[in-house]
């Protein structure tokens, strides 16, 4: 070839890509064309035939493109493990330090080798320590095939510049094809071979009589061809080859049909001298090409069917008289990786034997260059698309601030870059186990009644949630987890399914992305998966970046809240925590000899010596002692909790004080400690002190109205002022000196915040009516020690008992409680409607009728809870007997009750009377008490 001819070849091809072997594709350098001295390297290693040749051509090349070359020691393998040089003739150490650069088969530049290892001819250019401006570099030649080096090149030379980088990369890739072509030379003791496939196509080629000639022809037009193909453009290599085998077989046309990697659909990109603007692909499924692939035999057109013959014409833009299909294998993989076809021999003759094995021959030479080079042009694919995917990432990051907006985008991206018809994505509900859709390519549904809920280990999308793979379906109505009735109910028609799963920085599943109907294929191809696995990795992100941003709102939030709390509280000073502990704590019997009994009222107390009752509770229940707690931790504790209610007619401290009473009653009448472990004994008792911390005197419905700032930060949980209560006891136990748990171990200190969260949240009676059920199932089952469920359950029926204490006391008690209750309703009433809402009846002082209300809550409510709680401990049927006095007390007092809200005055004092006129009148009967302490404020009267 001519300057002149390689100036043209380098205008046509304009800019080339060449890789470090070592840095593969994803890091890949881009140079001009080859420089006309690459251009002669090349074609001189392609021409070689024998081992001195090689030789020579190597030393010759490598000096050619490094000018600043001293010397080059060209050593060759013989055998399997000998590198031998002629030059003068001796061995490469097996165990020195060069070899051991060679085995790791990576080009290695260094400052010199040690002279033992080198002849004397080398030492003075290679041996160690060499100047700052000269450098000895070694050149592995790799058989990639075996993994392992077949040459090794020595170079005394000025350090490697970028460009001498290049152009080596380039060089020992030629370079290996051409020690493999000698070596198979060797092997066969025949002609110049490139290895033993291109014996059996010369012996072939003998077989069929070709001139001595013909054949040298044909082996200088191939040696001519593999020195062509530098490129790693596949459609430039593509349309070198075509070329070639057109003027081979003297057809009209050639083209290569591609087999994707997961041998299911041949694709076009070349077709005679036009590369295509898209490719074009059909399925492999069926017909006689997908034969060609699984048998490795060539067919020619009387083989094919009508359909396929009118594909390829249509493909081709004319009609076919003749043609020639010969399967392209891999030399590494065995598999075939193409066929190629010849189209409409001139003369209009048919394609000959001679034909084929001459295509045969081409690509003995050339597969592995092919091969090599689709593989490279694939992953320049997913570096475009992963460019595309940068973008796609800087979209999804603009909608952090709403996951369902985020979500929405998501949907779009993955279906343009996929050419999806439809696009879902479901997000992973740890606590239901269910993947749930609220964004759908329609658009966000806003009513959680209308999200779509589907079980996580149920259908495609739950297999992959639950495997964390990746499913690729290309016929749905075929796979077994394809459910078909929304296709049948709609109308659609679900042809394939390319299901992918979304992870977090943990590689846990977060959600699932569904991908339905290939539009520009016919399925979703191997390509498409590789795609969704890397778009799922930024879906990952931008979800978990986009909880984050929630989690920094809801940061401003606690830190609103807890301004508003410090605000709102005072600190307990240590003047307080001293006064309390002064004269240590009272013994239980010396508050009230009645104070361990059920009878007892704690109302009855006096507010200022609430405190110190605590801490005569904490230690008559052993407490104090098991737990070593420090007598001022606990001290300041129970101040800050008390401090820690507001003061509503109801859910004050007081409510909380005999709450915490009615747990110590039931730890002393009913032996919890059969039942529970002390730790859950622990942890409901001082769940009942802080289950109502901050109470604003307004329930959760008010919060979700109002739009509270509570209701921000727990709406999407539910149970919001439980979970405010449980945020405020932890904020408590945080503040210095107020940790009553700080010399737990880690096990029991996680154990005892989980079992009060737990608790508290079961104050919610939303809570309870959804475990009812299991609380009557455990109750008519019997319990089971043994069981943690059981254990759960009971702690949850036990905190509701205590919350609802204050019905299981006396009469005046109960009508005390019902007065406080419904102040703090109608207040709240009040509120709803001066922001224009409707209140609920029991929250209206207008319309609630309290002895109605009062009777239906017992009725349905508490008496259900005491109940259970009697089939549970024998020694709790009193508290439900007492429940259905007050309930009878409320049905026979109710004629007296001739409005609607409270009284003028707020009081439902009136109603004492009537029930003192019944109780004189017997109307109760004698087997109920209700006198002494249950109503009588200082408790004299208990026995």
């Amino acid at each position: 070839m001519t300057a002149l001819e390689r100036k043209k070849g380098k205008d046509l091809r304009g800019q080339q890509v060449f890789l470090r072997p070592e840095e593969g594709s994803a890091h890949a350098r881009v140079s001009a064309a080859p420089s006309d001295q690459l251009q002669d390297a090349l074609l001189r290693l392609a021409a070689v035939v024998d081992v001195r040749s090689l030789r020579g051509a190597l030393r010759d090349s490598v000096q050619e493109l490094l000018p600043s070359t001293e010397c080059v020691c060209v050593y060759l393998l013989e055998g399997e493990v000998r590198l031998l040089c002629d030059d003068p003739p001796h061995e490469l150490p097996p165990e020195g330090k060069i070899r051991n650069i060679a085995d790791q088969l990576k080009r290695c530049q260094c400052a010199g080798l040690p002279p033992p290892e080198l002849p004397e001819k080398y030492r003075t250019h290679l041996a160690a320590p060499l100047p700052a401006h000269r450098r000895a570099v070694v050149i592995p030649l790799l058989n990639q095939e075996r993994n392992n080096a077949i040459a090794v090149l020595l170079v005394a030379c000025n350090p490697l510049s970028d460009q001498d980088e290049v152009h080596l990369n380039t060089l020992e890739r030629h370079a290996s094809v051409a020690c493999g072509r000698v070596q198979a030379i060797q092997a066969s003791n025949q002609r110049p071979l490139l290895s033993p496939s291109p014996l059996q196509s010369h012996n072939a080629l003998l077989h069929l009589k070709v001139s001595e000639q013909d054949y040298c022809e044909l082996d200088r037009n191939i040696l001519q061809l593999c020195g062509e193909l530098f490129d790693l453009d596949a459609a430039s290599l593509q349309l070198k080859v075509i070329h070639y085998l057109q003027q081979q077989t003297n057809s009209q046309c050639c083209c290569l049909l591609l087999v994707s990697e997961d041998n299911h659909q041949l694709f076009c990109q070349v077709v005679g001298d036009k590369v295509l603007e898209e490719e074009i692909s059909f399925p492999l499924m069926f017909g006689r090409f997908g034969q060609v692939v699984e048998k490795k035999k060539s067919i020619s057109l009387q083989d094919i069917s009508a359909e396929e013959r009118r594909q390829l014409s249509s493909m081709l833009g004319c009609e076919i008289s003749s043609m020639l299909c010969v399967p392209v294998v891999s030399r590494a993989t065995g598999q075939v990786v193409a066929l190629a076809c010849a189209f409409n021999k001139q003369g209009g003759k048919r394609h000959t034997e001679a034909d084929e094995h001459a295509i045969q021959h081409c690509f003995c030479y050339t597969s592995t260059v092919l091969t090599s080079t689709l593989a490279f042009q694939k992953e320049q694919k997913l570096k475009v698309e992963c460019q595309a995917l940068l973008q796609v990432a800087k979209n999804l990051f603009t909608h952090l601030d709403d996951v369902s907006v985020l979500l929405q985008e998501i949907i779009v991206e993955a279906r343009n870059l996929s050419g999806a018809e439809i696009c879902s994505v479901f997000l992973l509900d740890q606590l239901s186990h269910e993947l749930v859709a609220k964004v759908f390519d329609g658009g966000v549904v806003s009513d959680d009644e209308k999200e779509f809920r589907i079980p996580a280990d149920q259908g495609i999308a739950g297999h992959v949630a639950t495997t964390g793979q990746i499913l690729n379906i290309k016929d749905a109505y075929s796979h077994p987890l394809f459910y078909r009735g929304v296709d049948d109910s709609t109308g659609f028609r679900t042809k394939n399914i390319l299901c992918f799963p979304i992870k977090d920085e943990n590689d846990e599943v977060i959600g699932v992305a569904e991908l339905v109907n290939k539009m520009n294929g016919p399925w979703f191809n191997r390509f498409d998966e590789d795609l969704a696995t890397a778009f799922s990795i930024y879906c990952g992100i931008s979800i978990a970046h986009s909880l984050l941003y929630k989690k920094v709102h809801e940061a401003q939030f606690r830190s609103h809240l807890a301004n508003e709390m410090m605000m709102y509280h005072m600190k307990v000073s240590e003047e307080e925590v001293s006064k309390l502990l002064v004269v240590g704590i009272d013994p239980v019997i010396e508050i009230h000899p009645c104070y361990a009994e059920f009878t007892y009222t704690p109302r009855s107390l006096n507010d200022d010596t609430t405190p110190m009752c605590v801490l005569s509770m904490f230690e008559d229940m052993g407490f104090i002692n098991r737990y070593k707690m420090d007598m001022q931790t606990l001290a300041r504790f129970c101040l800050m909790v008390k401090k820690g209610y507001r003061d509503p007619p109801y859910h004050n401290w007081m409510h909380a004080f005999s709450v915490s009473h009615f747990c110590y009653l039931m730890y002393k009448n009913l032996k919890l400690s059969n039942y529970l472990e002390d730790i859950e004994i622990l942890a409901l008792f001082v769940s009942c002190l802080c289950h109502d911390l901050d109470h604003r005197g307004t329930n959760n419905s008010f919060q979700l109205a109002s739009q509270s700032v509570l209701a921000a930060l727990y709406s999407s949980e539910g149970s919001v002022m439980e979970r405010h209560h449980f945020a405020q006891a932890i904020a408590i136990l945080n503040t210095h000196g107020c940790n009553i748990f700080e010399k737990f171990s880690r096990r029991d200190y996680q154990r005892v915040l989980d079992l009060i969260r737990d608790i508290i949240l079961a104050t919610d009676l939303a809570h309870h009516l959804r475990i009812f059920k299991d609380l009557q199932k455990m109750a008519d089952g019997g319990y089971n020690t043994k069981s943690r469920s059981h254990h759960s359950l009971l702690l949850c029926l036990l905190m509701t008992s205590c919350d609802l204490s204050d019905q299981t006391k006396g009469w005046k008690t109960t009508r005390k409680i019902a007065e406080l209750i419904y102040k703090e309703f109608f207040s709240q009433g009040d509120l709803e409607k001066a922001m224009g809402n409707r209140p609920s009846e029991m929250m209206d002082r207008e319309k609630a009728y309290i002895p109605e209300l009062q009777i239906s809550f017992m009725e349905h409510i508490a008496m259900p809870i005491y109940k259970l709680l009697s089939e549970l401990f024998p020694g709790a049927t009193e508290l439900f007997e007492r429940v259905s006095a007050n309930k009878e007390q409320w049905t026979k007092v109710s004629h007296k009750f001739t409005i609607r809200g409270l009284p003028s005055n707020n009081s439902l004092d009136f109603l004492d009377q009537e029930y003192e006129l019944l109780q004189a009148q017997g109307a109760f009967g004698s087997d109920h008490c209700l006198n002494g302490c249950l109503d009588d404020t200082d408790g004299s009267q208990c026995q």
